[in-house]
């Protein structure tokens, strides 16, 4: 904590640039991006498909290297990817040829997070249990829905208890339904493990409901937009999406996204 009883800073954003070569030389994907994530803080990133959101979670995941500027974490800069840090992709990550056990033991049999069988199996009971998977312990994972499979790899990705959960678009493919039940479990397990999450999505109405703060991104190359505090406390409930609050924010929000969407059609449009 600092002195004024803020909230130390986990994961911080330094004039970060990435530049891609291309045909007609480097394309700018983020220019000069600056922000923190503070210890227990949810913070989405909202913006233009293509706009280099993604790539700045996977610099913070350790996969990739800026052009410029730097990530650190704890003040350390990002080297390569770690065991503090769990990553949670659109396409569910989980191994076809493991059960839904052995899915989520996987990252307890590696060196970095090795634990002795009998705890193994308490973790993975314990996670199965939290996801409603426990019938499943020895289904393979295309016996299960959509959303169960999702369910499965924020288990897997939790049993290793990382300090930072870094989530892409994980509840993109999922119908509107089992979307909404994915946000309300997430949150609850939340409560109760004290995450660090940066979170990639499209969804203003999700940012919403998830976040403590919003990061609004530009068009390509990539700039902040606006940072906004999201003023609901925890827990949420399902009921706080009707609420003239809930929705004045979605309103303002969505109007910057769409400002930036109408940004990048310009850009891409034909020279004449």
């Amino acid at each position: 904590m600092s002195a004024k009883g803020e909230k130390a800073v986990r994961i911080a954003f330094d004039r970060v640039s990435v530049e891609f070569p291309a045909a007609n030389g480097a394309l700018k994907v983020v220019d000069d991006v600056s922000y923190e994530i503070r210890d227990r803080e949810f913070v989405s990133v909202i913006g233009p498909s293509g706009c280099g959101k993604t790539t700045m979670m996977s610099i913070v995941a350790g996969f990739m290297q800026p052009s410029g500027g730097s990530v650190r974490l704890d003040g350390r800069p990002v080297t390569g990817p770690g065991p503090d840090r769990g990553v949670i992709f659109q396409e569910y990550g989980v191994f076809p040829w493991l059960t839904v056990r052995e899915n989520i033991a996987f990252g307890l049999r590696l060196k970095a997070n090795a634990v002795s069988e009998a705890e193994r199996r308490q973790i993975c009971d314990r996670y199965m249990g939290l996801m409603g998977l426990a019938d499943f312990a020895d289904a393979w994972p295309r016996m299960l829905s959509g959303g169960m499979r999702q369910r499965l790899a924020l288990a897997r990705a939790y049993a290793v208890k990382p300090e930072f959960l870094l989530m892409d678009e994980p509840f993109g493919a999922l119908d509107a339904q089992t979307r909404s039940a994915m946000q309300d479990l997430l949150l609850d397990v939340l409560q109760a493990e004290r995450k660090t999450v940066m979170l990639i999505t499209h969804s203003v109405e999700e940012a919403i409901y998830l976040s403590s703060r919003i990061i609004v991104m530009t068009a390509r190359p990539t700039r902040i937009r606006e940072v906004i505090d999201v003023p609901f406390g925890y827990p949420r409930e399902e009921k706080l999406h009707e609420s003239p609050e809930f929705g004045a924010l979605r309103s303002h929000i969505r109007d910057l996204v769409m400002k930036e969407y109408a940004a990048q059609a310009l850009q891409t449009r034909p020279a004449h």
